[in-house]
């Protein structure tokens, strides 16, 4: 809505009252030193293209401020969050909250150590994000070509990391399942995974992007670099498919292939697991029926699915991942689906529900979840909101029926608004999807 003020805020966190000298950024107020998902590249990315179909001025100055900024942030993540230096990351709870069996938050006291399936899928995010930033700077500027080869380099190397190819014995991708999930490391260094079907193996689709050629070949030295990088390192052909028409050649990097798609797919549309009437959970509906149970030292440490308000104390009990349904990840969902469409195309598709014979391209799956979280907004058929669940005032007031909360989150099975009633920074989005739907809003 203000690009102007979005600017502003991302160059006020960036700046040396907010960012510490060793790139970290703050998460929140009352614990500057946690750590939150890295997505200011992404939000950079989105402003800056915002204002510029809007006004026909694309801020390069900002661009670049922000770009120089979270290179010291990039940085602070590989020396800090990789541990073992093998693009594997281990970032914290980040911003989920309980979402884990175990508290990510901190060092466990049995010395075990958890591998994060989110935590390197947000890497890979990054390294696109700051990818794409560089090679629009290097329009104008060819010095950024040479950077934009370094963050296509580490997304490759993620990208292998985070498939078990590069042979590091951890495998975040569970081939029985076709899940991603969290690993736990012991002391003696083996390691077995978290099977919490979870937002946390969601999130690797979020690592997406293509090149066209028209672009690739306007920087002859990024084009230069990742030949050489296709032709004599056999990992990069392993991670970039490239589709070629008489026209065009186009690479596409994503962390997780068509295959793996199709069947990471296959669990989230499931409505027995993660899909809602109203959204993606952020816990599967499966662990109501089978709760995933971790014994670790004395203690039995366990994921259920709560669709509402956590009874887990983690967190002080404000801790509510483990089954609501949230707007920024799902919106993230809902942009990757479009960004594997403009690849893989109409001939992709999956069931729709799974299991209803309903097949779908990606576009149109995005297009069902936008439906489907506009709908915890709407009157049904009989004129009430899902937003307002039981409340009998918001919903048959005619002084209060059409004033709309935007709530932190929402139930999973019914889609009542629940936590914090103005949580418009992020379930403001709906907004959007409003504004990108392709059917009628009623």
């Amino acid at each position: 809505m203000d690009p102007d003020f979005a600017k502003e805020q991302l160059l006020l966190l960036l700046r040396e009252w907010y960012m510490h000298p060793n790139g970290q950024l703050p998460a929140y107020e009352w614990n500057f030193s946690d750590v939150n998902p890295p997505v200011h590249a992404w939000a950079t990315w989105n402003v800056y293209k915002i204002e510029g179909e809007r006004s026909g001025r694309f801020d390069r100055v900002f661009l670049e401020s922000v770009f120089h900024k979270l290179l010291l942030n990039f940085t602070w993540w590989v020396n800090r969050k990789d541990v073992e230096g093998n693009n594997v990351f281990q970032g914290g709870f980040l911003g989920l909250d309980n979402i884990g069996v175990l508290d990510r938050s901190g060092m466990l006291a049995t010395g075990h150590a958890i591998e994060q399936s989110d935590a390197t899928s947000w890497m890979g995010m990054y390294c696109l994000n700051m990818m794409v930033i560089a090679l629009e700077l290097a329009k104008e500027n060819p010095a950024y070509e040479g950077v934009a080869s370094k963050f296509l380099e580490h997304f490759v190397y993620i990208s292998r990391a985070m498939n078990n190819i590069a042979g590091h014995n951890i495998e975040l991708w569970d081939r029985t399942d076709g899940f991603y999930y969290d690993v736990l490391r012991s002391p003696d260094r083996r390691s077995f995974p978290l099977r919490v079907r979870s937002m946390v193996g969601l999130i690797p689709l979020f690592a997406v992007e293509t090149l066209e050629s028209e672009l690739i070949n306007a920087l002859p030295g990024f084009k230069r670099r990742m030949q050489w990088f296709i032709d004599n390192l056999p990992e990069f052909s392993d991670s970039i498919e490239t589709q070629t028409t008489a026209s065009n050649i186009r690479r596409f990097l994503s962390l997780v292939s068509p295959e793996r798609l199709r069947r990471v797919l296959g669990v989230m549309l499931d409505e027995s697991e993660f899909l809602s009437p109203y959204g993606i959970r952020s816990v599967s509906r499966f662990h109501r029926e089978h709760p995933y149970i971790l014994r670790l030292g004395d203690s039995d440490n366990l994921v259920d699915y709560a669709p509402a308000e956590s009874r887990s104390g983690f967190f002080g009990g404000n801790s509510n991942w483990r089954g609501p349904i949230w707007f920024p990840l799902n919106f993230l969902i809902i942009e990757s689906l479009r960004k594997f469409y403009g690849f893989l195309g109409d001939n992709f598709r999956v069931e729709c529900p799974t299991g209803s014979g309903r097949w779908m391209d990606l576009q149109q799956v995005s297009i069902e979840l936008e439906r489907r979280m506009i709908r915890i907004f709407q009157r049904d058929s009989h004129g009430r909101r899902p937003v307002y669940g039981n409340i009998d005032k918001f919903q048959n007031d005619p002084h209060w029926r059409d004033l709309l909360l935007f709530f932190e989150y929402f139930h999973g099975d019914d889609g009542s608004g629940l936590g914090a009633s103005h949580q418009t920074g992020w379930t403001g989005l709906v907004a959007d999807l409003l504004q990108g739907h392709r059917t009628t809003i009623q």
